[in-house]
């Protein structure tokens, strides 16, 4: 009787199809990185100017998005973007959605780096700041009469 010796048997290679997969799953990700989610009761107006403004830098665009009561919100976000010159539209779609017993009214407007939006958000440099020496002499001079006033004072 002759012994049979198993050989072992590899797994096959991952094909490049999960490799197609993942990166679909990254360019989804990435278009969802640049996505504001507007709410009228959560944070103030300009909390999502000034956050709109990062993303339209980080990202070159931004997508602003709001259901019901939130869409004017999100618009007037927009127009204040538009209106300073720091971005351009790019698309505005409008849908409804049905949430439980009623429809909502949805939009999403997609705002793109305007052609001035670098030089308008460079920051200014041209501060003037007193020195360290002028500061101490105006912080002296301040104290200076005041002191004499206790002086007088204390004289009487």
């Amino acid at each position: 009787m002759a012994m049979e010796i198993a050989t072992p048997v590899h797994a096959p290679e991952p094909t490049p199809v999960s490799n197609i997969i993942v990166s679909a799953t990254t360019a989804e990700e990435s278009q969802k990185k640049n996505r504001i989610q507007v709410s009228n009761t959560k944070k103030p107006l300009f909390f999502y100017v000034n956050l709109a403004k990062r993303y339209i830098q980080q990202h070159n665009e931004v997508e602003l998005s709001a259901l019901g009561m939130a869409i004017t919100t999100v618009v007037t976000i927009s127009e204040i973007l538009k209106n300073n010159g720091l971005a351009k539209e790019k698309k505005v779609l409008t849908s409804t959605v049905g949430m439980k017993d009623e429809n909502k009214g949805r939009i999403e407007i997609v705002l793109g780096k305007s052609d001035k939006f670098d030089s308008l958000m460079t920051p200014v440099t041209n501060v003037m700041v007193p020195k360290k020496d002028e500061e101490e002499e105006e912080t002296n001079a301040e104290e200076k009469p005041a002191e004499s006033k206790a002086e007088v004072e204390g004289k009487d």
